[in-house]
Order: C-alpha cells, then sequence, then structure tokens
C-alpha cells in the first residue's frame, strides 16, 4: 500500500523538513490501498480499511510466528539470565532440553495475538490518520506531518495492545515456564481457573510502555527514511522506480525503523517479560530489581527479531 501516507511525494522532496514546516508547498493526494488499480477501493473506504487490516494481519501474525524460536530464547534470556547465558547458549539449552519441538513453544498464542494486533495496528492507524488530518485541516497536516504520523501510531497502538495482552501473557507463560504446560488450550484455561480473569491483563501496563514508542518508532522512522532514501540514495523519485525497486527501498526502511524500534523499547520488553511471569509484583518493583544493565539483557537477539519483523511486516503490508 504504497506507504499510505497523504503527502508522500511531496515530502520526499529535497527541501522538507522533518519536524516543521517545508520550504515549498506541499498538496496532499488521493490514495487508495493496496494494487488499487486493479481494486479501485477509494482512499478512506470501508474497502480500504478492511484491505489495510487485513494485510496487518498477515504482516504481524506471520512474521512474528516465523521468528518464534529467536523469541523464545529472548524471552528466556531476560527471566533466567543466569541459565541463559547468550543466543547460542539459548538455542544449546532449548535443544538439549526440550529438543527442535521446544523452540516453538508459544507459537499458537503468538500467532493469534500478534494477528489481532496487526488488525487493529495498521487498521486503526489509517482510521486515526483520516480522522486527525480532518481535524487538523489539509494545510496542517501536511506541516506537521512528523506528529500526525506519531499522534496516529499511539492512538493505534493503545487499542490493539488491548487484543494482543491476553496471548502475550499465554506466550510468555508457555515459554518460560518449564513443565507449567506447552499448549495453549491447556494453559488459558488453567491461568483462568488459578487467577481469574485479571491474570490475562496484568501485563497490559508495560505492554503499552514496550509497544507505544515501539509503533511510534515504528511508523514515524519507516515514513522518514523511505523519504531520506528517495531523497539521498535513490537516483529517481519513487513514482519511477520499478515495483521491485520500490519493495527494496521499503524492506530497507522497515529494518533500519525496526533497529530503532528494539533499542526504545527494549527496557520495557524486558520488564515485560518478567512481569508476565511473576504474580504480585509490580512494574516498578521490576525495573528496580533488574536495575540499568538487567534491562539490557537480550538486547541483541530482539534488534535482529525485531529489525527483520519490521523489515519483514512492510515488505508484506507495502507491495
Amino acid at each position: 500500500m504504497q506507504h499510505l501516507q497523504l503527502v508522500h511525494d511531496d515530502l520526499a522532496g529535497p527541501h522538507s523538513n522533518p519536524t516543521g514546516p517545508p520550504e515549498q508547498p506541499c498538496h496532499s493526494r488521493n490514495l487508495t490501498a493496496s494494487a488499487a488499480e486493479e481494486y479501485s477501493c477509494e482512499y478512506g473506504s470501508m474497502k480500504f480499511y478492511a484491505l489495510c487490516s487485513f494485510g496487518g494481519v498477515l504482516s504481524c501474525g506471520l512474521t512474528h510466528t516465523t521468528v518464534v524460536p529467536l523469541d523464545l530464547v529472548k524471552c528466556c534470556m531476560q527471566v533466567d539470565p543466569q541459565k541463559y547465558k547468550g543466543i547460542f547458549n539459548g538455542f544449546s539449552v532449548t535443544l538439549k532440553e526440550d529438543g527442535v519441538c521446544g523452540l516453538a513453544k508459544g507459537w499458537a498464542p503468538t500467532f493469534i495475538g500478534y494477528s489481532m494486533q496487526g488488525l487493529c495496528k495498521f487498521g486503526f492507524y489509517e482510521v486515526f490518520k483520516v480522522l486527525y488530518s480532518n481535524m487538523l485541516g489539509e494545510e496542517n497536516a501536511c506541516l506537521w506531518h512528523i506528529l500526525l504520523y506519531l499522534a496516529t501510531s499511539v492512538s493505534a497502538e493503545f487499542f490493539a495492545d488491548i487484543t494482543l495482552t491476553p496471548m502475550e501473557v499465554v506466550k510468555v507463560q508457555i515459554q518460560t515456564q518449564p513443565g507449567y504446560t506447552n499448549t495453549l488450550r491447556d494453559v488459558a484455561p488453567k491461568m483462568c481457573k488459578e487467577e481469574g480473569l485479571n491474570a490475562f491483563y496484568r501485563g497490559v501496563a508495560p505492554l503499552w510502555m514496550r509497544q507505544m514508542p515501539y509503533t511510534m518508532m515504528k511508523f514515524a522512522c519507516f515514513e522518514r527514511t523511505v523519504e531520506a532514501l528517495y531523497r539521498f540514495v535513490v537516483p529517481k523519485p519513487g513514482s519511477e522506480c520499478t515495483k521491485a525497486e520500490q519493495l527494496v527501498v521499503t524492506f530497507v526502511a522497515g529494518y533500519i525503523a525496526g533497529v530503532s524500534c528494539a533499542i526504545v523499547s527494549h527496557p520495557a520488553d524486558s520488564v515485560a517479560s518478567v512481569l508476565n511471569k511473576e504474580k504480585g509484583s509490580s512494574a516498578s518493583q521490576v525495573l528496580q530489581r533488574l536495575g540499568f544493565r538487567g534491562v539490557w539483557k537480550g538486547l541483541f537477539a530482539r534488534i535482529i527479531m525485531i529489525g527483520t519483523l519490521a523489515a519483514l511486516q512492510w515488505f508484506i503490508y507495502d507491495p
């Protein structure tokens, strides 16, 4: 969905200002969903939002499920750093204890949770983009496009995380509690029986702490990186590039955005992983116990994972 932004062509010009008013006129343009010419999908229509949401399901659900082994090791490093001392050691310990199948622990809640999150994240991102653009007016939306990206992304993420949290809690429980049970159909009823429905939302606050800056960086950094690549690296405007060239730009921009996402959100991710494992602890207590060094455990694994995830997600979503 060719970057799905209101002012992409003009903002990629050589005189645009990333934080303030551009130095040359900026004109909004009508956009359509993916392959709009084939589907005749009007920008802002219900079909447009449905396609955006479905694209989010594919880009988030499939990609997060693909990297479950790496996510498993990352979570184990965060909650038990004495046992899982690094990426390769973590894979070795997991293979030794659980075999190859052990690397897939948590795949079901991952697929379901991130599919629902992707549906809301990408769908609501477009809804809020139109809503806030209309509230600001065409000229102000163009002048302050970075703030628009940030506001729309954080608004979408707020609702997306509410749908993700139950499955995220179950996933961490499966991945970090040996012997607890290893399947979604067993863990969810057991948690509900032992702790009640509140168990599924005990991690929503740290998840917001992780995902909101993550998503703000994901969308804003991606949009700006695409503009920068077309301005300084690619020798011709995006409209003159082939589909393959456009997808290369998308993948590179997505990976750069993903690395940035991983760094800014990792401390909150560490807190969320520990909090989802423990009962009765608060985010502040976990943060104090982990300390500065502790919250950065597993960062390298997460940079690889999130960089790859973000690149693949934009590659799928922006065909």
